[in-house]
């Protein structure tokens, strides 16, 4: 069972596989989900688990699963993430976080070119 990561300019999920054909897309802010829920139109019922890492979560299947990935795709309309994120009033308290991230990850860039 594997999962994902993902920082988008509408909330920072996290989305893993926990049976045959049942996801769960987390998060540890609700309104991430919310704002999820309002991109989908749909009426997904966000469930809380107190003592979970990942405290809010919506569950979908496959199906959801790709209309999610599809709908994020959509959304996508801007040229530089960090900078998007820093002009979205709430997620705006994630910006120092994406960025040490970033700083992270561009350091492990591999600077050998074939």
């Amino acid at each position: 069972m594997g999962g994902m990561w993902l920082a988008t300019k509408h909330g920072f999920y996290s989305i893993v596989k926990k049976q045959s054909g049942q996801f769960h897309v987390r998060a540890r802010v609700r309104r991430d989900l919310v704002n999820l829920v309002r991109l989908l139109e749909e009426n997904f019922e966000i469930l809380e688990w107190p003592s979970a890492d990942y405290r809010y979560r919506i569950l979908v299947d496959q199906r959801d699963l790709g209309a999610i990935m599809a709908a994020l795709a959509l959304s996508l309309d801007y040229p530089n993430f960090k900078s998007q994120i820093a002009r979205t009033r709430d997620q705006q308290p994630k910006l120092a976080a994406f960025h040490e991230v970033w700083a992270i990850l561009a350091g492990l860039s591999d600077d050998s070119r074939p």
